[in-house]
């Protein structure tokens, strides 16, 4: 048999954008962090140490998490009904928008219309939509660091530079305004807030709100705001969307039902224009927006039959009991992470499922940064924590508190075994 040719002998070859862009990937990160984890067998014949996994922010994993009955009714009734095996029109089914328009609607001063809103394959594909509607040769959007490192990833696979403002830990992770207006120019076109924080657990104000829009409109670009985790918030400040101060600036407000709802898997999500004053019409970007949804995947046209009665019947009651297991699992780890060395927490979450704390390496003589720190805890405690680099942080942690609260115990209880252990080499 002949030698393979060469490489060059080739006409094909790899789109070069995409290699890398595994580094701006949450999977990716964790992937190198469970690659070296072995499976545990008790160490005596007592059964074997769960994994426990605060590194992604799936609760579904655990029963106590479990989505609302009411929308697995909803799905069910949907498949049974016969009517929603076919193709979904490009935006996403009338029935579905006009329920979500109403739904949003309800936190707002104005009222959407369902031709303000534009159904995704998740959140996931509304950002990957809405960087590919702005890119254009030399322009620019501004994303938070700490932050979630896929905008920065659409934005360089369509040719758009991503530039970095600071989200300050000092003041509950406030966006850094004067940073913001620092780092924009004439070819910036958007910035991005995310709301309550991913990875931060943090929940804006309104009047730090009405700072961010009054900022975007002198520098004439809009905010994209991502709200998948609105009205997951268990402290003092309530949820407020960002579309309130849409007449300020225009606001496109991402989200989508997997965070509310405990059901990523269902990939069901929006872009909705939050835009009285008709500046997404009148630059065209709408248009845009119909024209990428033309050529793109739709969400599963079931799921989106679910919808109606999916928003209309889900009681409060599977929200507060969600809320509820959030904000314990919210105290469990601001109290215990108090007693752990070389982990500093800035400030306790109080929205969405994650919080931000700080590494002090010099505690740590033989970790060599946070992904070290994550792999080596992952290996010797069978626990799961994202390293702050695959957010833009390096030589912080990002912990999710969103899985069964005997399990979060188990697991801090590791990570501070996993402290002293290390931490015994500088004595």
């Amino acid at each position: 048999m002949a030698a393979a040719a060469s490489a060059a002998a080739w006409n094909f070859a790899p789109n070069e954008a995409l290699l890398g862009l595994t580094a701006h990937s949450v999977r990716g990160a964790l992937g190198r962090v469970k690659a070296g984890m072995v499976a545990d067998d008790g160490g005596g014949g007592g059964g074997a140490r769960p994994v426990i996994p605060m590194g992604q922010g799936d609760p579904s994993l655990f029963p106590c998490f479990r989505t609302a009955p009411e929308a697995v009714d909803a799905v069910a009734g949907a498949l049974r009904s016969g009517e929603h095996n076919c193709y979904s029109s490009c935006v996403g089914l009338e029935p579905a928008r006009r329920s979500i328009a109403q739904h949003l609607s309800n936190d707002l001063p104005y009222e959407l219309s369902p031709d303000d809103v534009y159904l995704t394959n998740g959140c996931a594909q509304a950002i990957e939509i809405i960087c590919s509607v702005l890119a254009r040769p030399g322009a620019n959007i501004l994303v938070p660091r700490p932050g979630y490192l896929f905008y920065e990833a659409r934005a360089v696979f369509n040719g758009m530079e991503a530039r970095y403002f600071d989200l300050l830990p000092e003041k509950d992770w406030e966006v850094d305004i004067d940073g913001v207006q620092a780092i924009a120019d004439k070819n910036t076109v958007a910035m991005v807030i995310v709301n309550p924080g991913n990875p931060c657990g943090n929940v804006y104000s309104y009047e730090h709100l009405a700072k961010v829009a009054e900022t975007a409109r002198n520098l004439g670009i809009f905010v994209i705001t991502d709200e998948v985790y609105a009205h997951l918030t268990f402290g003092e400040r309530k949820f407020v969307p960002m579309g309130v101060f849409a007449a300020v600036a225009p606001v496109f407000t991402l989200g989508s039902i997997s965070k509310r709802w405990v059901v990523p898997g269902w990939r069901l999500g929006w872009i909705v224009t939050n835009d009285p004053n008709g500046v997404f019409q009148n630059t065209k970007v709408v248009d845009s927006i119909k024209s990428y949804l033309d050529i793109s995947s739709d969400p599963p046209t079931f799921v989106q039959g679910a919808i109606p009665n999916l928003l209309k019947n889900t009681k409060d009651e599977f929200f507060n009991k969600t809320i509820k297991i959030l904000r314990e699992t919210a105290d469990i780890c601001w109290e215990k992470l108090k007693g752990i060395n070389a982990i500093t927490c800035p400030s306790k979450p109080e929205g969405s499922m994650f919080v931000m704390v700080k590494l002090d390496l010099t505690c740590l003589p033989d970790i060599k940064d946070d992904m070290d720190f994550c792999c080596r805890l992952a290996k010797e405690e069978l626990v799961v924590l994202l390293p702050g680099c695959a957010v833009g942080y390096k030589n912080w942690l990002r912990i999710t508190f969103a899985i069964d609260p005997s399990s979060l115990e188990d697991g801090l209880d590791r990570l501070r075994s996993f402290c002293l252990r290390h931490s015994k080499l500088t004595k």
